[in-house]
């Protein structure tokens, strides 16, 4: 079943389909149609928050969801599926596969450890920023590794700019590890995800640049600001 899911995503498009941090698209039905667009689209996948979106996908899609919970760390930091329960409701909610933050921060290794004990026939996506990270990840039974938090974590913030994908880790990652690698973070053009697939990525996550009406607006405004004539 496993291999079965993860062979539907290679060398595929997924959508990564939450809400605007400034709650804007975050009723479930817009979330649904997002998702239903980016199968429509050809999309191979659909990465969801929430467990009434995640439900409410599974309802109508039929390309595998990668579901997840948001917590926060105590410094504000976004926390990805932070423990058992967590997963316990996302599996009940539907999902195939299933995203948890997996980095040096807090006791997250080992509360992983835990959860691939518990769990040991679903699909398990450790959410890494760093190559180390995504090593011990695979070595304590990550199913997939996902780039998804590489410049986000506040060891890693400082070395990226916000429209720059880190294709070394998805490159570094892909040659030392046997499992699927996922690319994901601020990759905004065709011509970034093309590149992600040349540096071995599995599949290649969109989340802003499909979904992020207010960013894709900013990007346009910013792109074409001229000097104003004094």
């Amino acid at each position: 079943m496993k291999a079965e899911i993860l062979d539907k995503l290679k060398n595929g498009i997924i959508v990564s389909c939450q809400p605007d941090e400034f709650g804007l698209f975050s009723k479930v039905e817009f979330i649904v149609e997002f998702a239903i667009a980016a199968e429509l689209g050809g999309a191979v996948g659909v990465r969801a928050e929430g467990l009434e979106s995640i439900r409410a996908i599974k309802n109508r899609l039929k390309i595998p969801v990668i579901g997840l919970l948001k917590s926060k760390y105590p410094n504000g930091d976004v926390l990805i599926t932070p423990d058992m329960e967590s997963v316990q409701k996302i599996i009940e909610s539907g999902a195939d596969i299933v995203a948890i933050d997996v980095t040096s921060r807090d006791e997250r290794f080992k509360i992983f450890k835990e959860i691939r004990e518990r769990y040991k026939d679903v699909i398990l996506m450790a959410d890494v920023s760093t190559y180390e990270e995504g090593i011990m990840s695979a070595k304590i039974g990550a199913d997939v590794v996902a780039t998804t938090l590489a410049g986000y974590t506040p060891y890693t913030r400082h070395l990226f700019k916000q429209y720059e994908p880190d294709f070394e880790i998805v490159h570094n990652l892909a040659k030392a590890l046997d499992i699927p690698v996922i690319a994901e973070g601020r990759i905004w053009t065709v011509e970034q995800a093309k590149k992600m697939f040349e540096m071995g990525a599995y599949a290649v996550v969109i989340g802003s640049a499909i979904t992020r009406p207010r960013l894709i607006v900013q990007r346009f405004v910013e792109g074409t600001k001229r000097n104003e004539v004094r």
